[in-house]
This record gives C-alpha cells, structure tokens and sequence, in this order.
C-alpha cells in the first residue's frame, strides 16, 4: 500500500500524521508513507528525522492574514493544486489522508479529483478552514471530539480520537533523569508552549520563582522556552537558583512526559491527546488567538472532567500559577485523582481505528473498480457491499 499523509505547519497537526504513519508501517513493513506539506512548516524539520520521504507544496495560509497576504495565500494555493498533481499523478498512492493545516487542502482536493480515497483527521472540537471545506468532498472524516461532528456529514465522520505517536506510551523515567540531567528526588514539573514555546508562559514560570523560593529545593523543572526566549529563560533560571533543564526545543517528549510530575502547557489537541495517553495532572494555558478558540474549548472540556487545571492567558502570571503548582504539589490526593481522570478520556488507540478505516476505504475503492456500475430505471446505482463496505463500528 502507498498512502500520502498531507498537511503541518504546526506539530499539532503534524504529529497525528506520524502516529498514523507509524500505524500504517506496524501492520504493512513494505507499506510505503510519503509525507506532503511546506518547507516553512514544522514537518520540514521533524519528518526526514522519522526517516518518511517528504514533498514540498508551494502553499500559505489566509485564515487571519492582512489582505495583502491573504491575496498571496489564495494565489498559492492555486500553486499548491499544480503541485499536488504532479507529485500524486507520480507517486500513484492508492490513498490520500489531510490532517489539517493549509497544506492538506492541495493534496486532498486533489486526490478527489482523480479518484482516490481520501481520508481527513480533525484533532480539534472546531475545525479549521481547510478541514471544513475538505469534509464536505473526502470519503471519510475522523474526529476528536464529538461536538465536530456536526460540522461534516454524518454518514461518513467517525469518532476516532486523536491519534499518538506510539512511542509517546513507552518513555522511561529513569532514561529521562539520565537524557535531561534532572535528579532523581526532586518534583519535576515539565513547561512548554508548543514547538515554538509561548512567551507568557516562559514568563508566567520565571515570575513564580520569588513565591515558591521555599521549595526550592524540592521541585525542579524541564523546560522548553522556544529558540528566541532560550537564553533569557536559563539566565533566569541561574538568577534564582532553582533547578532544572531549560532547552529551545524536546525532540524526546515520551521521556518528557514520563519524567514529569506536573505539566504546564497550551491546550492544542495533540498536546492534550497525548497528556490523556499517559495520564499527567497538567496546568492548562489555552492558546488565546486559536481558530475558533478550539484551545479553550478542548481545555475546559478536561477541566469538567477533572483531569486538569486551566488558567487563561489574560489572567496568568507568576502568582496566579505559583499558587496552582504548590497546591499541586501539596496534594497527592488531587494528583492522583486529576490523573485517574486524563487516563479515563485518553483515546491510546485512535490511530488503530483511523488505519481501520482507511484500509476498508482502499479496499471499497478496489471492489469498485472491478465492479460493474448496474445503473437501475430511477439512475440510482447499486451500493457494493462486502468487504468494501465501511461499518461504523468504532
């Protein structure tokens, strides 16, 4: 089997695709995974790291751009459907699979156009543009949430979770103090704010080191500030003494997550996919300016469930989350009840069921092929059954 995996740009969209990659791979070693997205996106670092060939769309965004930019975007992607023409009508994939960001539009109208199988993944409980429009045309939509549902066609949307890379499941604890330089007695507590970091929060944990002086030798913290507050970060680290690993950027987050006591992060889906995997106790900061405010949305479902805590980012600052962490800290109880609560909700095998169904798309796809069309006196046509046939049964 061939299947082309497009969209990224951030890692919330990214990382799905590689978990269903990974997938895909576990059941069919000479399976062959081509990645599509932008060379300006997240994916053109991280994808030739996973070893998974990748091709660059001439593609950009015009969800929120000035019109200028907006007129770029719209001329792009025009560009980005003459890409992905090309790049499909070589490679022959017998499947097409969009796990959002303006880089998936291409591909997956494409795809459509000539015929393929084509599957979308939502991680989020609003979709963005290039979802919305895809999930009217795909032959399958996979979603997160079930409050998604009702922006796709029902007949064909599935809920599925969002997948996990499967190695996020496996970090070693005892690997991560060695990998990080963290001791091994001390309440670690894991910070980041995406793969670009998030400076409120960088200044929100530097602002809580004058309030939570008194444990200072208790807790230590592993964090990811993003390149351009890296420095800055680590110095004030130095400044007050507390201890810990400050880094721009964590390529292993399963011994991150396995390492961590405490997390404090955004609330993008991906992020919250795999906290409810491993079931961490978090502090949530939803990322403000997301589409749809999707990351307060996805936050505050957690938060009703008590797996979480979420402080938005108008109202977060050193105090506010000192106050959080030492509660935290103090109370094992709560911990254990907030990670009782993320393990309820993980969805460990979301990628098992989104594979599920892209298999029973491609065989549909070849039944119909060799199927004659029996074209009856009203025009309708007769439905292939069999083992074409999806079952909605996930």
């Amino acid at each position: 089997m061939r299947v082309i995996i497009a969209g990224g740009g951030t890692g919330g969209h990214l990382f799905p695709g590689i978990a269903i990659a990974e997938e895909i791979k576990r059941r069919d070693e000479v399976a062959e995974v081509y990645f599509i997205g932008t060379e300006h996106g997240i994916e053109a670092a991280i994808i030739p790291k996973e070893g998974y060939p990748i091709k660059y769309l001439r593609a950009e965004g015009v969800v929120g751009k000035s019109p200028f930019k907006k007129l770029r975007g719209i001329a792009k992607t025009i560009l980005s459907l003459y890409d992905s023409y090309t790049f499909l009508e070589r490679l022959r994939p017998d499947a097409v699979i969009g796990v959002g960001g303006y880089a998936s539009f291409g591909p997956v109208f494409t795809g459509h156009l000539m015929s393929l199988p084509t599957l979308i993944a939502e991680q989020n409980s609003v979709p963005g543009l290039a979802n919305k429009v895809l999930g009217r045309i795909a032959d399958a939509v996979c979603v997160t949430y079930h409050e998604s549902i009702s922006f796709f066609p029902k007949s064909k949307t599935f809920i599925t979770g969002n997948p996990v890379r499967a190695g996020i499941l496996s970090g070693s604890r005892e690997g991560a103090y060695d990998l990080f330089s963290l001791e091994r007695n001390k309440f670690t507590i894991f910070v980041f704010g995406g793969s670009s970091g998030a400076r409120t929060i960088n200044n929100a944990v530097c602002g809580t080191f004058g309030a939570l002086h008194d444990l200072k030798g208790d807790i230590q913290f592993l964090h990811q500030t993003g390149k351009k507050e890296c420095e800055a970060v680590r110095e004030t680290y130095r400044k007050w003494g507390f201890k810990g690993t400050v880094t721009a950027f964590i390529h292993q987050m399963a011994e991150a997550y396995a390492v961590a006591d405490l997390v404090i992060s955004r609330a993008g889906a991906t992020t919250l996919a795999e906290l409810t995997s491993v079931g961490k106790p978090a502090i949530l900061v939803p990322y403000p300016y997301a589409a749809g405010y999707h990351q307060q949305l996805n936050a505050q479902r957690l938060s009703e469930m008590g797996a979480v805590r979420v402080i938005l980012d108008h109202e977060l600052d050193g105090e506010t989350l000192a106050k959080n962490i030492r509660e935290l800290y103090t109370d094992v109880r709560v911990r254990f009840e907030m990670q009782r609560s993320s393990r309820s909700l993980g969805r460990p095998d979301a990628a098992e069921k989104i594979v599920d169904i892209l298999i029973s798309l491609v065989k549909q796809s070849t039944v119909n092929r060799r199927q004659p069309v029996i074209r009856m006196k009203d025009d309708h046509h007769l439905s292939v059954g069999g083992e074409g046939q999806i079952k909605k049964n996930v």
